[in-house]
């Protein structure tokens, strides 16, 4: 005579909770061997094993219970492939976004990282940036309310977060209009992606060289900066080569102690022949 296992029994011996057995019952996905009429109490054969550790694989595999009962009620070759195989590749985009949440955490790491141990901050330098894509906002941005709505119409338009950018949204600003004025409207809203970009706002920054300065503020708000930079420019033999571009790094969201804030003006140049 074949062995029985009550519930608590199969329980223990499959690390699965009785609410489970009693659900998988409920949905005849696996029942028990036989119930007993007068006590009510269920009975499982060593015989169902088997079966109980094939849903586990599924469940393992992310497969919905709905989809693991149909596997059971076809018993099909060809259906059971292709529902491993919708499920490999729901497993590679998973993987896909997951690589990419990656790439972005492990950036923005090493760039605090990196502005942490900054000791040169007000002081002009010439640095060589590779290519960059971008997606752009043109708009005239005066105010942090008009920043803010430019980046959700940015958003909108896009099918992406502004959040998922975090520490790569920067603001252009005229170089002319910089020098001629007490103070400047930005030009564009840029956000700097760690991916190829697409669609009708997407952009790419060419390599180029960049004069670049780091200041100790929240956001770029001191025009003295600017004349730092541009009297380095004529010293040194450069031209402005496109329009400026401000960035913030580390602000009152990532720090409350002001003297850790962060910004950088980058400026594309060229050498004077």
């Amino acid at each position: 005579m074949k062995r029985k296992f009550t519930i608590g029994q199969m329980s223990k011996l499959h690390n699965l909770p009785v609410k489970t057995l009693r659900y998988y019952d409920e949905i005849d996905l696996f029942k028990p061997h036989e119930v007993d009429k007068r006590t009510g109490y269920r009975y499982y054969s060593i015989d169902q094993f088997e079966h109980l550790n094939t849903i586990h694989y599924l469940r393992e595999l992310g497969i919905p219970l709905k989809e693991i009962k149909d596997v059971f009620d076809r018993r099909d070759v060809d259906f059971f492939y292709h529902l491993l195989k919708r499920q490999e590749e729901e497993a590679d985009r998973q993987i896909k976004a997951l690589q990419k949440v990656r790439r972005r955490a492990r950036n923005r790491k090493e760039e605090l990282q990196w502005a942490k141990q900054l000791q040169t901050w007000n002081v002009p330098i010439i640095k060589r940036i590779p290519e960059r894509h971008i997606l752009e906002w043109r708009e005239c941005i005066r105010t942090k309310e008009e920043l803010e709505l430019a980046l959700r119409s940015l958003e909108n338009k896009c099918g992406k977060r502004a959040s998922i950018f975090i520490g790569g949204v920067a603001l252009t600003a005229d170089v002319g209009e910089i020098k001629a004025e007490d103070t400047y409207a930005h030009q564009s809203l840029l956000l700097l992606s760690e991916e190829m970009a697409d669609g009708p706002h997407a952009a790419v920054l060419p390599d180029q060289e960049y004069v670049c300065l780091y200041c100790k503020e929240k956001r770029v708000t001191v025009k003295d900066h600017y004349e730092t930079i541009f009297h380095y420019l004529n010293e040194e033999g450069y031209e402005v080569n496109g329009e400026a571009i401000e960035r913030v790094i580390i602000d009152d969201y990532v720090t409350k102690n002001p003297e850790e804030y962060l910004s950088e003006i980058q400026i594309p140049v060229r050498k004077i022949q």
